[in-house]
């Protein structure tokens, strides 16, 4: 063949090959395509509170209120049975991938890098999140090395790490904690009602601890019984906390999230009216849609009974179970 011949067929080839990386990249399909529904995901993994029962009833009212997409993500055994006391896997984290919110309920998880990181670049892209209860906590890894994901990570992004609480008193049997408004014009608390939950209360704030960033509380918590107050710690750890609050978080990214986290999560919490609707109006909230929040707060009648086991540790979860889809 001619070599100028050959030379021009090469150039025509290039050019080809060049438009189809071009094509490729405009076509390419987006996080959330223009008219999809929102894709919220649900990462649970605790050992305690039963965040494997109440997670998927919220993502339930998420699907049918926002017409949402929804995932969760489950601490799975080998054999792809929900096991809360596996620490160091949760399923399907790919999915943060596409979210447009992450909803967070995990305690004390030592996943492998790259599950951590899986959450961790959702954080950092300035999307928004929300926290329930012990994602103050939510990795508790043993190596020096990973010590900052431990305290300083969930205190930057959800404004606290663990510090104490007033006590296991009377754990599921009758409510502990008196729960009322700080900031009655939060959107958030439309629908409120005050009520008296079953978590005991979180030290958060106060002694030498102070909410992080800028968290701004609009919903407190007034222990009615406390091991605090029968050891005279009251100056430390004084009986009334926040226990839901409003924040922003700003990665190394620069890129702003809004974050909404409340402390409570105990699994008889949520057959509280009241704390599902607390609940979904921080979801709407940190979506952007605080315009659709109704006066009384999002719907949050069940259509599915919601009858979780009791908190506690061992093998209190209900097992043999797997994932099932929501629809």
């Amino acid at each position: 063949m001619d070599k100028k011949i050959k030379g021009a067929l090469l150039s025509i080839l290039a050019l080809c090959l060049g438009c189809g990386d071009i094509e490729r990249k405009k076509t390419t399909t987006p996080l959330v395509e223009e008219g999809q529904p929102l894709h919220i995901v649900f990462v649970t993994g605790d050992e305690e509170y039963r965040s494997e029962e109440s997670m998927p009833m919220l993502a339930r009212l998420a699907q049918r209120e926002l017409n949402a997409k929804v995932t969760v993500c489950y601490a799975l055994d080998s054999l792809g049975f929900i096991d809360p006391n596996r620490t160091d896997h949760i399923a399907g984290l790919e999915a943060l991938k596409t979210a447009d919110l992450m909803v967070m309920f995990t305690r004390f998880r030592q996943l492998p890098e790259k599950q951590r990181d899986q959450i961790v670049s959702y954080a950092e892209s300035g999307r928004p999140m929300v926290g329930f209860r012990t994602s103050t906590h939510a990795f508790n890894y043993t190596e020096d090395s990973l010590a900052y994901w431990n305290n300083e990570w969930p205190a930057k992004v959800f404004g606290q790490q663990w510090i104490t609480h007033h006590g296991h008193f009377d754990d599921g049997k009758i409510p502990v904690t008196r729960i009322t408004t700080v900031d009655s014009t939060s959107v958030i608390l439309n629908g409120f009602e005050p009520f008296d939950a079953y978590s005991w209360l979180y030290h958060v704030d106060g002694g030498d601890w102070k909410l992080q960033g800028d968290a701004r509380p609009i919903l407190q918590g007034r222990s009615l019984k406390s091991q605090h107050e029968m050891d005279g710690k009251l100056d430390e750890f004084p009986l009334t906390n926040p226990v839901a609050w409003t924040k922003s978080y700003t990665g190394e990214q620069g890129k702003k999230a809004k974050v909404f986290f409340t402390t409570l999560g105990h699994p008889y919490d949520f057959k509280i009216p009241e704390v599902r609707k607390i609940a979904m109006n921080g979801i709407f909230w940190s979506l952007g849609r605080e315009a659709d929040i109704p006066e009384d707060g999002v719907n949050v009648t069940l259509t599915t009974p919601y009858e979780p086991n009791n908190s506690g540790f061992g093998k209190k979860y209900k097992q043999g179970k797997k994932p099932i889809p929501l629809d």
